[in-house]
């Protein structure tokens, strides 16, 4: 693995290395770190990269990487800076020919995620987004049983991302997680509607199996003098009828990261919570609710081949984290081979989530700016 981002200073990066160091298949060979080069340097010192492998900038690993032997060469790039800096380094990598992971959304706008998009089916390439909460077992479970039928017909998805900690002006301060994300210039058009709506949206696609195709938005910024929208309500209609609610939220005081999801269908429903993310509540019409936990003998295939830890040990955001990379890795590694990936690890947000994403945030803003109005994702 080669990594764009990630250096001094940086918060995603670190947690990108501990997922793809977690099952020892992936190995951090070279780096462009920082955007300033020495900075870079020493971020590559930081990580005991080679002084050879360590670059002042992406255009030079790229540049440098292609040159060396096929077997010592990075197999792919992950992508771990602000949402303005996705784009040009993805497009690199598939040009040269180097997989990617890239961190969410997909890129700066539409118009590059669609770019991203050609361009990985036209070279054939594998291409992982960082939708890092689809990684958990009791997502998979969820998922098995939404789309198998087990609740009948779905017909309402209620799903909720509260955090609080851009309740006041923080970006006014200084700090660096802050200011990018609230500048329009480096997050794009949208704020708590990028950075976490865009995982509410994927997680109830990624379990339902349902399309959004409209949204009516309610988009608001809060806090006084911020240039983004910290604050959003959205009503939803799916692709085969259901009706969902999203909120994303960044000045509800108090909250961490609270994503949670309830889905209905005919017969009954679940009930899952990212700060409990072993335990989920299966709900029935016509019998008593079950609470089902991961690691247990009656989770399904996916479930289970994500599993990590006996029943009873916690498992949390870096190993959902770790799945992905995972996944991807096993994925690479038998195309690298010239065999059939295993379909149960064929199993991470791509490309094509990215598009989506990109879409979704577009009628999400529009939406907002036209006083609610019902908009298509196109």
């Amino acid at each position: 693995m080669g990594m764009i981002g990630g250096g001094r200073g940086a918060f995603i990066g670190g947690v990108h290395r501990i997922a793809a160091a977690i099952d020892g298949q992936i190995e951090l060979v070279a780096g462009a770190l920082h955007v300033d080069p020495e900075i870079a340097l020493l971020s590559g010192q930081d990580l005991f990269l080679k002084p050879e492998r360590t670059y002042r900038t992406y255009v030079e690993m790229f540049e440098k990487e292609s040159q060396l032997n096929p077997d010592e060469r990075m197999d792919f790039v992950s992508i771990v800076t602000p949402n303005h800096v996705h784009f040009d380094p993805a497009k690199r990598a598939l040009e040269n020919g180097f997989h990617v992971v890239c961190e969410k959304p997909l890129s700066f706008n539409l118009d590059e995620a669609k770019q991203l998009q050609d361009l990985v089916h036209q070279k054939n390439l594998i291409f992982a987004l960082t939708h890092t909460y689809t990684g958990y077992p009791m997502i998979k479970q969820a998922r098995e049983m939404l789309t198998t039928g087990v609740f009948g017909k779905l017909r309402k998805v209620i799903v909720e991302y509260p955090q609080g900690w851009l309740s006041t002006p923080l970006e006014k301060t200084g700090q660096q997680q802050a200011s990018w994300r609230t500048d329009p210039k480096k997050s794009g058009k949208a704020g708590a509607v990028g950075d976490i709506g865009t995982h509410a949206e994927n997680l109830a696609e990624t379990i339902t199996g349902l399309k959004i195709t409209e949204v009516s938005a309610d988009v608001t910024t809060f806090v006084d003098g911020r240039l983004l929208d910290d604050d959003a309500n959205v009503l939803i209609r799916f692709d085969n009828g259901a009706k969902g609610v999203l909120h994303c939220s960044q000045i509800a005081a108090g909250e961490e990261n609270a994503l949670n999801i309830r889905v209905y269908g005919e017969k009954g429903g679940i009930e899952w919570h990212q700060h409990d993310p072993n335990t989920m509540y299966v709900k029935w019409l016509d019998k008593p609710m079950q609470v089902y936990r991961t690691g247990q003998g009656y989770m399904g295939a996916s479930a289970q081949a994500h599993t990590r830890v006996p029943a009873g040990h916690p498992e949390g955001y870096l190993e959902a984290f770790g799945n992905i990379y995972r996944d991807f890795a096993k994925v690479l590694q038998a195309k690298l081979d010239g065999s059939e990936a295993d379909p149960l690890h064929i199993d991470f947000p791509t490309v094509d989530d990215g598009v989506r994403g990109m879409q979704f945030i577009d009628a999400v803003i529009e939406s907002g700016e036209n006083n609610a109005a019902w908009t298509s994702l196109h």
